[in-house]
């Protein structure tokens, strides 16, 4: 019987245990992930190892969450992080080299590879074939220290995509469909695997934005497969070499199968307070809000601030309310062709012109070679 990829990432990273839902499983773990909010009781936890090199392949610690120095605290935190670093041998990404989940993805990420993370968004990594779980600290820690990583054996709920995007309507949509199904307790113990001819239209970036958002669902994480857009991706980050193609088998089998037909879905937005409260956005058209936030951990994409752009341009935000944008971006997701024609919010149309942001602050980008093993990321 042939595998999809979820049982082809673990299979191939299995150490004890059997794939059968339920059953307790150890996996070997390739890469790590920790920001600063979570990743000084991760260092606290190697010294107390009494570690002394990182036994990963690769393993990030990102200062992207407490900026803000009101006091000498987190500038401490982060000197002391990236001191850890430096003893631990870690790759450190300072203030500014962007957010750790789309940074990673750009730098570090390669189809196949396994990877644990101290944030709750590390399954966007997904995005590119890899299996990626957000856990606590100590589970880190031990990863980092070479230990594999158990957990229950998920099942696999095969989410297969037809057809193509409509006019306005974004990845973002897709994962917002998901939560109106199945609310934010729907994934519990399952990997979700997105399959199906709907893929071709959905870049890296895009599916980026779907596995960043599974951690709503409450799914253990989700996967992709690595694909022609995952190489086209890694093409323009200049890393096609880290390039492996990675495809569910011809009759594999899911746990739970669904079906989203992409031409059918309509913009929609999750109301207050739960990502799970989601409604079409003609059913809310008008109604008064006093804040609006463009930008965040769920928002990675460049497409979300064309969208914003395309209906704000020549006009101004409402006297009563405020409009915020907070670019997570390290750098452009796929080159200039991901900025322009795909972006467009009338995707496949034709009618409207390619949008270009400008104003728009970047964060600067870390190296093109994760080979290359000393303790910083550059500007």
């Amino acid at each position: 019987m042939g595998r999809n990829v979820a049982q082809k990432l673990i299979a191939t990273h299995l150490v004890s245990g059997e794939m059968t839902p339920g059953q307790e499983i150890a996996i070997r773990i390739d890469q790590t992930l920790t920001q600063d909010a979570t990743g000084t009781m991760v260092m606290l936890e190697l010294e107390a190892l009494g570690l002394d090199r990182a036994r990963t392949e690769v393993s990030v610690q990102y200062v992207d969450h407490n900026l803000l120095q009101t006091d000498s605290k987190n500038a401490e935190d982060h000197a002391f992080l990236r001191s850890a670093c430096q003893r631990f041998g870690l790759w450190y990404s300072k203030a500014g080299n962007g957010v750790s989940h789309p940074t990673h993805m750009q730098r570090f990420g390669i189809p196949g590879k396994t990877m644990v993370g101290s944030d709750s968004h590390t399954p966007a990594a997904g995005s590119l074939g890899m299996l990626a779980i957000g856990l606590g600290g100590i589970e880190v820690a031990t990863a980092i220290a070479g230990e594999p990583v158990y957990l229950r054996m998920p099942e696999i709920w095969g989410v297969r995509l037809t057809g193509e995007l409509p006019a306005w309507v974004s990845a973002k949509d897709v994962i917002l469909e998901m939560l109106r199904r199945h609310g934010v307790k729907g994934g519990v113990n399952r990997i979700i695997e997105y399959h199906g001819p709907g893929l071709a239209g959905l870049t890296a970036m895009d599916r980026h934005v779907i596995a960043n958002m599974g951690a709503e669902l409450g799914a253990t994480t989700t996967v992709f497969p690595a694909d022609d857009q995952v190489r086209t991706f890694l093409r323009a980050e200049q890393r096609e070499d880290d390039f492996i193609e990675l495809v569910a088998d011809d009759d594999a089998n899911y746990d739970i199968t669904e079906t989203i037909d992409l031409s059918t879905l309509e913009p929609l937005i999750a109301l207050p307070s739960s990502p799970g409260n989601v409604q079409p956005v003609h059913e809310v058209a008008g109604r008064d809000v006093q804040q609006v936030v463009v930008g965040s951990s769920a928002n990675p994409g460049l497409r979300d601030f064309a969208v914003v752009a395309a209906i704000m341009h020549g006009r101004q935000a409402h006297p009563g309310g405020v409009l915020r944008h907070q670019p997570d971006l390290p750098a452009d997701p796929a080159g200039p062709h991901e900025n322009g024609r795909h972006l467009r919010p009338d995707r496949g149309r034709g009618q409207a012109a390619p949008i270009r942001l400008h104003g728009l602050h970047r964060h600067g980008s870390g190296p093109r070679s994760r080979r290359k093993q000393s303790a910083d990321l550059p500007p």
